[in-house]
């Protein structure tokens, strides 16, 4: 307590060394520290800057007066409707029996200086004692309204806190005041800067602007907003292309060469917004710098300098480009136009500002016009409110004209209105006024005022105000746009941002900007939008990104996302999409040309079967048909009808039933087809070939085409039941490739394949059997054998399936089609490489096929050179006769086989049913060869029936 005491006496005593004169009268150190008085029983102090900047600060080394320059014109009349909302309550009588008086100090915008008005203001009879307990602490003035600036403002306000006054302001927006810990005495009309932060990057991301650049003062205001910015521009997507610092006061040593560079940054970035956090001469000094450059951006002005009206009359301000800004709500007061266009100090009191501004404006001063002004001339922007008459007027004092209400903009004092009406009704309840007297003590102390201010809530105009918790108004903002006025600016209001549901509102939706002279909105981005079916590929930031497309079975549906989506179960998508949709089930459907014309073809080779079996019933007895065993011939045609018919079985929707059943009608139809090919073969192997008489013997014994025929099939049988029990087909539930819309349903045919393997494997050994039969007795003239027939139509078989193999494996989505293809072609190469020859011989050759010719060409085939015959008897005994009178044509049947060793050998028949030639008793002509060689012939005779 006591460490605490000391400090706040050196505290004090530093304020009233550095602030207060020793030996000066009261009222001559107050006048020339505070430029305007009114006394009254309650007076409101009012700390608003009329100057600009405090000259050669830089140069300061002594604790002497500050001087002040450059004169404010804008804060000069938010200081007057602060005294001009005092001078209507009063008028008003709201306070019955109190009269509200004030103290005005410039604080010509610097901390320091407002420092030391806060020790006049504060002053109890000419004197700031120190204390250890301010609670009865009385000044005259017991509250402050103020500062401009927040930087200002965080200064003062640090120094109320020991005196618990109230600091109360219309323009103060930094989000640091908000802090009732470090500023409890701290209250203001406007929304905090962590609104208009919010407010300005939502207006961004309203206009689609991503990618911009900051420029802030390096003061608390500046830094603080900045750091509220970049909070509420990550929120909404907004990059910062830069981030550039300049020094708060013009007046520094560094300034224009800084403000140089940050104009050279803002040139050489390829972002088109700036966000300018800055005070008006900053500003102003940086547009300059744009103008001889002749840059253009779009500018987002701050609070500070939204509405200043000498930034909006500047010369050349056309040329830099949009400009747009929030300012806090502003309303128009007819009774504070009529005031400014009569001023005048209040009766009673005094205000050296409206002197200040009456010289500036109605005194002649020819000579500051000349081209080397005198030193004591204000800047060029000052001395364009001289009036065109200023030299016909006699009393500057005594003039007044209408020059502040048509040059600037007085709505935006409507804040500082506000901040009077606040006190007024404060008080009211402090002091418990009525309709006709005030009851309460006068003299209070401030701290009561605070606290009565926390919980006032009044309205005016229609509206209802009160301060939040944090001492702010939650009020919202007015969005301004800088609109051409001929070589200067006017503003005008477009928009409004409210707090409590954080949206802008346009009033004006078709707005014309500068930079694209139409309605057609400037971009400004650091990439491109990706457009659905593409995600963002983050860069460096997140602004900054390529567009990639999305994969497979992934979406984007909207701009700009980060990632794509997946797609739902059942459906999919390809790459860079941007909906997913069901994959299309593929099979072989009923109506597509492709099974439309395997289902013809099957159709074809049934009816084909068909007339081939007609054929062969009507020729039955014709010698070709007799040769090609019509009986096993019509058994391999049933079997080939089965192959056809399992076609059918892969055409449609897929389900267990067919996936087994079509393999099964394959594997057990076309077996039966090659085990009479093979037993075929056989014959002509075991009836032609020479072997030892054991062998022979044992062979022939082996001929059973029944018993071979069902043993071979029944084989096949067992393997496909094993393959039906251990691993049979299914429905393939293989997920389609990713780049696939089709989900190809089709049958797989086992989980290992072993068993389709084996099926197909036990098929292609039965025919490479049959083929190798046949090749052995290849040279057997066609007459006597069928071994041409079997040849091709085996090595046909065998061809079409060793293609089928490799393409099987390697297609597996067109599995189905190939398999089925397979079928046909191989059955279609039995009928026309084994039965249409067949059908051909017997319909145009049967009746030119006598023993003569076929004798005939095999002796031209033997021996060509020859074309000379030989009359050779061959001696047949036991050859039986043709009997012509028996109703029953009976013959031998013979077998002949030619040596030759010159020996005869025996062969026993091979089968009753063969026909191998007909022998007769007439002598018939041999091939010379024969006898050349020694070749015999030797006849073999078992009669049968024809």
């Amino acid at each position: 307590m006591l460490k605490r005491c000391l400090l706040s006496r050196l505290l004090s005593a530093l304020i009233i060394l550095s602030s207060i004169p020793a030996h000066v009268d009261g009222h001559e150190s107050a006048q020339c520290i505070c430029g305007a008085h009114s006394p009254g029983d309650v007076e409101i102090g009012i700390m608003l800057p009329c100057h600009r900047k405090v000259t050669a600060l830089h140069a300061r080394i002594t604790p002497e007066s500050f001087h002040c320059s450059d004169f404010d014109l804008e804060s000069f009349v938010k200081s007057l409707a602060v005294i001009h909302e005092i001078e209507e309550i009063n008028a008003a009588r709201f306070l019955p029996g109190v009269r509200l008086g004030y103290m005005m100090c410039d604080t010509c915008s610097y901390a320091s200086k407002a420092l030391q008005n806060v020790g006049h203001m504060l002053a109890v009879n000419m004197s700031l004692n120190v204390k250890c307990d301010y609670t009865d602490f009385r000044p005259r003035v017991k509250i402050i309204v103020g500062a401009l600036y927040s930087e200002v403002s965080i200064a003062v306000a640090r120094l109320l806190n020991v005196y618990m006054v109230t600091l109360l302001s219309g323009t103060s927006s930094s989000p640091e005041l908000s802090d009732k810990t470090r500023f409890p005495v701290f209250m203001r009309t406007i929304p905090s800067d962590k609104h208009q932060t919010k407010a300005v990057a939502r207006f961004m991301h309203h206009f689609d602007w991503n990618w911009v650049g900051v420029v802030y003062g390096d003061d608390d205001y500046g830094r603080a907003a900045f750091q509220s910015f970049l909070r509420d521009a990550d929120v909404n997507s907004v990059c910062l292309a830069y981030q550039e610092v300049v020094p708060h006061y013009l007046d520094h040593a560094h300034s224009m060469q800084r403000i140089k560079e940050v104009a050279q940054r803002i040139r050489s970035s390829d972002a088109q917004v700036v966000l300018l956090i800055l005070k008006a001469d900053l500003v102003k000094a940086l547009f300059k710098e744009m103008i001889r450059t002749k840059t253009s951006r779009t500018w987002i002005a701050s609070d500070s300098w939204s509405r200043n009206w000498f930034l909006a009359q500047m010369d050349g301000i056309n040329e830099v480009g949009d400009i747009l800004g929030f300012t806090f709500i502003a309303g128009k007061s007819e009774s504070f136009d009529n005031y400014l266009k009569n001023l005048t100090a209040t009766p009673g009191g005094y205000n050296h500002f409206i002197e200040e501004y009456k010289n500036l404006r109605f005194n002649c001063t020819p000579e500051c016009f000349s081209d080397k002004p005198p030193s004591y001339c204000p800047e060029a922007n000052i001395l364009k409110m001289k009036s065109e008459n200023a030299c016909n007027i006699k009393d500057p004092q005594e003039q007044n004209d209408d020059y502040l209400v048509t040059a600037l903009d007085t709505n935006e004092t409507l804040s500082n209105k506000i901040a009077v009406w606040a006190i007024a009704n404060a008080l009211k309840n402090l002091l418990k006024c009525d309709n006709s007297s005030c009851l309460g003590e006068i003299n209070f102390q401030p701290w009561k005022l605070l606290k009565e201010l926390k919980k006032v809530k009044f309205k005016l105009d229609d509206q209802t105000f009160f301060f939040d918790d944090h001492g702010d108004f939650v009020s919202g903002y007015d969005l301004i746009m800088w609109e051409k006025d001929g070589q200067h600016r006017r503003f005008q209001r477009i928009g409004k941002y409210h707090i409590s549901d954080e949206q802008i509102k346009l009033d004006v939706m078709n707005i014309t900007w500068l930079s694209t002279t139409n309605a057609t909105i400037p971009q400004s981005r650091c990439s491109a939008h990706c457009p659905p079916g593409k995600m963002k590929k983050i860069l460096n930031v997140s602004c900054c990104y390529s567009c990639i497309q999305c994969t497979e079975g992934n979406y984007s549906d909207a701009w700009d996302l980060h990632d794509c989506k997946m797609c739902p179960n059942g459906t999919w998508s390809g790459k860079g999409w941007s909906q997913c949709k069901p994959r299309e089930l593929s099979y072989l459907k009923w109506s597509d040309p492709h099974p439309i014309t395997m289902m013809s073809a099957a159709a074809f080779g049934v009816l084909l079967l068909l007339a081939i079996f007609v054929i062969f019933m009507v020729y039955r007895n014709s010698p070709p048909m007799k040769r090609a065993e019509v009986r096993l011939s019509c058994v391999m045609m049933l079997g080939l009808a089965v192959s056809f018919a399992s076609v059918i079985c892969f055409m449609g929707e897929p389900s267990v039933h067919l996936c087994r059943a079509r393999q099964l009608m394959y594997a057990m139809g076309f077996t039966l087809c090659v085990s009479c090919i093979l037993v075929k073969a056989y014959r002509t192997f075991l009836a032609f070939l020479p072997f030892g008489r054991i062998t022979n013997r044992r062979l022939h014994k082996l001929y059973k085409p029944p018993v071979i025929i069902f043993l071979i099939t029944i084989l096949q049988g067992i393997i496909c039941l094993l393959w039906m029990i251990f691993d049979s087909p299914h429905i393939d539930r293989t997920p389609p490739p990713p780049e696939s819309m089709k989900k190809v349903m089709q049958c797989s045919e086992g989980t290992t394949f072993i068993g389709f393997g084996i099926m197909l494997a036990y098929i292609g050994l039965l025919a490479l059997v049959g083929f190798l039969l046949a090749f052995k007795g290849r040279k057997v003239p066609q007459e006597f054998s069928e071994t041409g027939y079997i040849i091709f139509s085996m090595l046909m078989y065998l061809f079409v399936w060793a293609c089928f193999v490799p393409v099987y494996i390697i297609n597996r989505e067109n599995a189905t089609t190939v398999q089925a293809s397979a079928i046909l072609v191989s059955s279609y190469g039995v009928i026309f490489c084994h039965f249409l020859p067949k059908c051909y011989e017997a319909i145009w050759e049967s009746k030119t096929d006598t023993l003569e010719s076929i004798l005939r060409r095999l002796r031209a085939r033997t021996n060509p050179d020859f074309d000379s015959e030989i009359e050779v008897g061959i001696n047949t005994p036991g050859m039986s006769t043709l009997s012509e009178s028996s109703g029953r044509i009976s013959t031998s049947s013979t077998t002949t086989i030619l040596r030759s060793s010159g020996t005869l050998s025996k062969v026993s028949l091979t089968d009753s049913g063969v026909v191998i030639m007909p022998m007769s008793s007439e002598k018939i002509h041999v091939s010379p060869l024969f006898n050349t060689l020694g070749t015999k012939m030797t006849k073999r005779c078992r009669s049968i029936s024809l």
